[in-house]
C-alpha cells in the first residue's frame, strides 16, 4: 500500500492512478483510451451539425462524382404526352403486326417515344380482345417507361384502358 500523499500534493491524481492500476491499465493505456473516447465524440458530433457545416459539404453542389445534379428533376408525362402515346397505341395495334412498334412525338413538349405491343391478344371475362403494351418516354434528360393495356371497342378500334409509369420491381 502506498503512503498517503504529502502536504501540497494532490490526492486526486494518486486516487486516479490507483483506479487505473486496479483495472490493470497503465498510464499510457489510460491516456489512449481517453483519447479514443474524445475522438469518437468529435466524429459522432458531426452528425448533429447543419448540412452546410459538415466536412466536404462543398462537394454536394458539384458534379465531381458524376451524380445527377440537384437541379435536374424527373419530368412526368403530361396529359398531352399521354394523348400522343395513346394514339400510337391505337395505330400499332390496328396494324396487327406481331413485331411492330410505333413512334410518337409531342411537338409542344418535346416528349417522344415508341409503343411496342407485348405478347398476343387475350380475351377478358366479358369477351373483349385486349393486348398489353410497353411505351418508352423521353423528354430532355428524362427517360422512362409506361406500361398499359388496350382493348378493342365495339367499333373495331383500340382503346387504352390502363397507362401508368412502369417501375422495375
Amino acid at each position: 500500500m502506498r503512503p498517503p500523499a504529502a502536504k501540497g500534493q494532490p490526492t486526486r491524481r494518486l486516487a486516479l492512478y490507483r483506479v487505473w492500476g486496479r483495472l490493470g491499465l497503465s498510464a499510457i493505456a489510460a491516456g489512449s483510451t481517453a483519447l479514443t473516447l474524445i475522438l469518437v465524440g468529435i466524429v459522432t458530433s458531426a452528425c448533429s451539425m447543419p448540412r452546410s457545416d459538415r466536412p466536404f459539404a462543398w462537394l454536394r453542389d458539384k458534379e465531381a462524382t458524376g451524380s445527377i445534379p440537384a437541379h435536374t428533376r424527373r419530368k412526368e408525362p403530361t396529359e398531352s404526352d399521354l394523348a400522343f402515346a395513346r394514339n400510337a397505341v391505337s395505330d400499332v395495334l390496328s396494324k396487327g403486326d406481331k413485331d411492330a412498334s410505333q413512334h410518337w412525338e409531342n411537338p409542344e413538349t418535346g416528349a417522344r417515344g415508341s409503343v411496342t405491343p407485348l405478347a398476343d391478344t387475350y380475351s377478358t371475362d366479358d369477351g373483349r380482345s385486349c393486348r398489353d403494351f410497353l411505351a418508352s418516354y423521353v423528354n430532355g434528360e428524362t427517360e422512362g417507361w409506361l406500361q398499359g393495356a388496350a382493348c378493342r371497342t365495339d367499333h373495331g378500334s383500340w382503346e387504352v384502358k390502363t397507362l401508368r409509369s412502369w417501375r422495375r420491381a
